[in-house]
């Protein structure tokens, strides 16, 4: 019997519906979308979880958090318990998921704010990351290393080009800050792929639009394939 995974689908668009059901809707929620529909369609019996940043976004990080965060478990008061409640709960998300699918469109040439804020709720310390000073220069260590997850990251931008190679590949800070990031907890194994040209419209994004749902579709028969076999 093939054992159920865990599919944590993420989106992040400010933009609520999806570009091929509302004329003003999001590309990155269509494809994410259609990551997960195919995938439920494979595995049924598989569990997915759904966290839309876009619409409800966490918190952001302030002073109450950071000291609640960097005081050891055992010492902390309890209003520091309820400012890491929520921290607390993405990090069990994320923790319980075999795969994580993020839509996620590029801003001003990175993350929305409220992705970053989900970044910034589940990169912590005690959590997902390892502190010790007592190891000299390298006093951090990733605790998700080991975890076998992988993430979809599934984008959208205005111009074109920001691929690796591309000529405004040097402004596209989006998939790369979130490699960086998630690399940093031991979550490395990450896929992308992403629409580009919404700013020209027509067929120019029409093309984009339909490679970008190819390398979608092959992404998840791709992680399928990797998970029948393991």
């Amino acid at each position: 019997m093939t054992q159920a995974l865990n599919l944590l689908h993420i989106d992040a668009s400010a933009r609520p519906g999806r570009s091929d059901t509302d004329p003003h809707g999001s590309h990155t929620r269509r494809l994410s979308a259609r990551f997960v529909q195919r995938w439920h369609g494979a595995r049924p019996g598989d569990r997915i979880d759904y966290l839309d940043v876009g619409q409800q976004p966490p918190a952001h990080v302030n002073g109450r958090w950071i000291h609640a965060a960097f005081t050891p478990p055992a010492a902390r008061e309890p209003w520091m318990a309820e400012a890491l409640a929520e921290s607390d709960r993405l990090v069990d998300q994320l923790v319980a998921a075999d795969v994580i699918v993020v839509g996620l469109p590029m801003y001003n040439f990175s993350v929305p704010a409220q992705f970053k804020a989900w970044i910034d709720n589940i990169v912590r310390v005690g959590r997902t990351f390892g502190f010790d000073r007592s190891r000299g220069a390298v006093p951090y260590w990733p605790l998700l290393a080991d975890a076998g997850k992988r993430v979809v990251l599934l984008g959208a931008r205005g111009d074109h080009g920001y691929d690796a190679g591309g000529r405004v590949a040097h402004l596209n800070h989006t998939e790369n800050s979130v490699r960086s990031a998630l690399g940093y907890i031991g979550i490395t194994e990450v896929f992308e792929a992403a629409v580009e040209s919404d700013e020209f419209g027509g067929e120019q994004l029409a093309q984009s639009m339909r490679r970008a749902e190819q390398r979608v579709d092959g992404l998840v028969d791709r992680l399928l394939r990797s998970h029948a076999a393991a």
